[in-house]
């Protein structure tokens, strides 16, 4: 085991009020704020950090316009897989190194990420059996009432890449991340190692209608309890005022169909990309094969207004098995 998940994000904003009035209202564990820095703590330790833009603790230079997640900070279990991973980094990219020990690259597609050892905490979650009409495990049970969501883990974050498939080959050649599942032509999903949710993170293809034509922050997404988390996070976020307009939202709460998680999208303020509610995601091991998808048949959602390049009434079945990688070969970028 060497990376736990990711311990921090580290968002550049415009309007640093505004972006924690949103994360407070969000549901995030405040731990402190001042006139130049929020600090969000969640049960499991990982952290949401805001910094206004300019903040010499952000990465220099900017790797993209605008407001969002600026670094990308993973939890290694040790010092010595911190330096294992650290040595292996240097191999290919420039590495530099904080005073407390936290090493620092950019990634070749213009990912800036960090490692440090993280004492990750034991998460500790309930959620109430599920009734139906022909099984009913809650017998004389009233289910859990809750009274707001209250996110418990950084689950993944997303990335738009210029290239995914060498995007996901760094991080699975330099920072050991298994690949879980690839929605061809879309983007690739991958675990870290010492986790075990389906994946920490993912990257989306540049060459898709609804994204940028450069590296940039999509979304982050926050582990709940269950369903009513979820679904009690979106109408407080509704009646709150923080609307989802964004083109890249599937918008309501509905299900992936390739991770399986239940999900609602918020908008970030300043277009900085979308906060996700997620709930009920598969959870693997390395016995886990990975699948390539069609990307419309693993897209499928529930949801009635998902992108137009999502949807169709003639989506073909299409689903292998892919654990030679065999389908990223016709989305290699030349070079």
């Amino acid at each position: 085991m060497t990376i736990l998940g990711v311990e921090s994000v580290v968002f550049g904003v415009a309007d640093l009020a505004e972006h924690t009035r949103f994360w407070t209202d969000f549901g995030l564990p405040v731990e402190q704020v001042a006139q130049d820095e929020a600090v969000f703590r969640l049960a499991s330790g990982s952290r949401v950090i805001l910094y206004r833009h300019g903040d010499p603790r952000l990465p220099s230079p900017d790797p993209f316009a605008g407001d969002g997640v600026k670094e990308t900070v993973w939890g290694v279990d040790s010092a010595t897989s911190l330096e294992a991973l650290a040595a292996n980094l240097a191999l290919d990219v420039k590495v530099t190194r904080d005073a407390d020990g936290t090493v620092r690259c950019v990634c070749p597609d213009g990912q800036p990420i960090a490692l440090r050892v993280w004492a990750k905490k034991r998460v500790v979650s309930e959620a109430s059996q599920v009734n139906t009409p022909g099984a009913h495990p809650r017998f004389n049970q009233h289910r859990i009432w809750r009274q707001r969501a209250i996110p418990k883990t950084i689950n993944h974050v997303v990335f738009f890449s210029p290239d995914y498939v060498a995007s996901f080959e760094f991080y699975r050649d330099k920072l050991g991340f298994r690949y879980t599942d690839h929605s061809k032509g879309t983007g690739i999903f991958a675990r870290a190692d010492g986790t075990n949710e389906h994946h920490s993170i993912f990257w989306v293809n540049c060459d898709l209608p609804i994204a940028p034509d450069h590296f940039k922050f999509m979304h982050i997404a926050f582990g709940c309890d269950d369903i009513d988390e979820v679904m009690l996070g979106a109408n407080i976020m509704e009646n709150k005022g923080w609307k989802n307009t964004t083109m890249n939202t599937s918008g309501g709460i509905s299900r992936h169909r390739i991770s399986s998680a239940i999900y609602y999208y918020c908008e970030i303020p300043g277009g900085a990309g979308e906060a996700e509610y997620h709930a009920d995601s598969d959870y693997l091991d390395d016995n886990w094969v990975p699948r390539a998808w069609n990307f419309k048949f693993g897209s499928l959602l529930w949801s009635n207004n998902a992108p137009t390049i999502f949807r169709g009434d003639d989506i073909p079945w299409e689903m292998e098995f892919d654990k030679d990688e065999k389908s990223f070969e016709p989305f290699r970028k030349a070079g």
